[in-house]
């Protein structure tokens, strides 16, 4: 038992180290490419950080348990709205930009739909599973076209904290891309080794399966993003928290269900179908007059996220 404690906490210490250099790099990368780092939060970073997602979903679809791949995806955007927005939320309020609003949310929460429609026959097969991947592929695209042709809103404030070290050109160039690629692997080690400490405690304390993928396999994939986001928010890149949120939930259904159903067609249990993508359902749905109120998701507004999804869990638990 000791031995996979340690291994939680050995994957929570690479996952801090990673998160700052990915949220350096991606800064960098952002400021040398002329693209406002509240696109580059939505696409790279939350590309990078739903790598543990997908290696775990990948994993379990190729060892024939797709059941744990549906709930790791779902589970990961359960936690991303009310754990990671509400906890940063509560550290600092976050900034909501234009564009989320307009362009951020809609997306989020189209793909919910589109995922949950998708899953109404109790399976998500390739065709579906290709379809989803290339709407990931078109979003993708559009973000960064319409950030290139000034449409995209450019956030102000203070430029993003970098990993050029003083360089500038193509060796702050390099510097950056190393950091940015040190942090995606540092998150996807270090979640890895949280999620097999995590996932043997839990076992060994009698927790069934299927509350194991929905509960410790997602907060264990989920954790890089909750780093990341509260690393961004200390460093006052609230446009950086809330994209690499808003970004992940979008990787997870569209991109890891995506390419896992293409791997293998993925069954959809009936208790996720009827429970789980109802709360996602629901959990998304409120996040966007919380957001219009102001144009700041205030910590009252977090507090009741996290209280949402702590009544959720409560709830699957027991």
């Amino acid at each position: 038992m000791l031995i996979n404690w340690l291994l939680i906490l050995a994957g929570l210490a690479i996952l801090i180290a990673g998160a700052e250099a990915l949220v350096r790099g991606a800064g960098g990368l952002a400021l040398a490419a002329n693209i406002s780092p509240s696109v580059v939060a939505l696409t790279v970073v939350a590309a990078g950080t739903s790598m543990p997602e997908l290696v775990v979903s990948a994993q379990s679809a190729l060892g024939g348990n797709p059941g744990l791949a549906m709930g790791n995806a779902v589970g990961s955007n359960l936690l991303n709205i009310g754990l990671v927005l509400g906890v940063t939320a509560l550290i600092r309020p976050l900034s909501i930009g234009r564009n989320t609003m307009k362009f951020e949310w809609p997306v989020m929460m189209l793909a919910t739909l589109q995922f949950f429609l998708l899953s109404r026959d109790g399976q998500v097969d390739r065709l579906e599973g290709g379809f989803l991947a290339l709407a990931l592929a078109a979003f993708m695209a559009y973000a960064v076209v319409l950030d290139k042709r000034g449409i995209a809103e450019v956030t102000s404030g203070e430029a993003p904290q970098t990993a050029s070290f003083g360089r500038s050109g193509a060796a702050a160039l390099l510097l950056n891309g190393v950091a940015l690629a040190v942090g995606i692997a540092g998150l996807a080690v270090g979640a890895n080794l949280l999620v097999k400490g995590a996932v043997a405690v839990a076992s060994g304390l009698g927790i069934p399966d299927t509350v194991i993928g929905l509960t410790v396999v997602a907060v264990g994939t989920s954790a890089p993003e909750l780093v990341t986001s509260v690393v961004a928010a200390f460093k006052g890149r609230g446009d950086m928290a809330v994209g690499n949120v808003i970004g992940s939930c979008i990787f997870n259904l569209l991109g890891i269900i995506g390419v896992t159903s293409l791997i293998s067609p993925l069954p959809v249990p009936g208790d996720i179908l009827s429970r789980d993508l109802l709360w996602l359902l629901g959990l998304t749905a409120v996040l966007f007059p919380m957001m219009g109120s102001g144009k700041v998701l205030a910590r009252i507004e977090g507090g009741l996220l996290l209280g949402g999804f702590l009544f959720y869990l409560i709830r699957l638990i027991f």
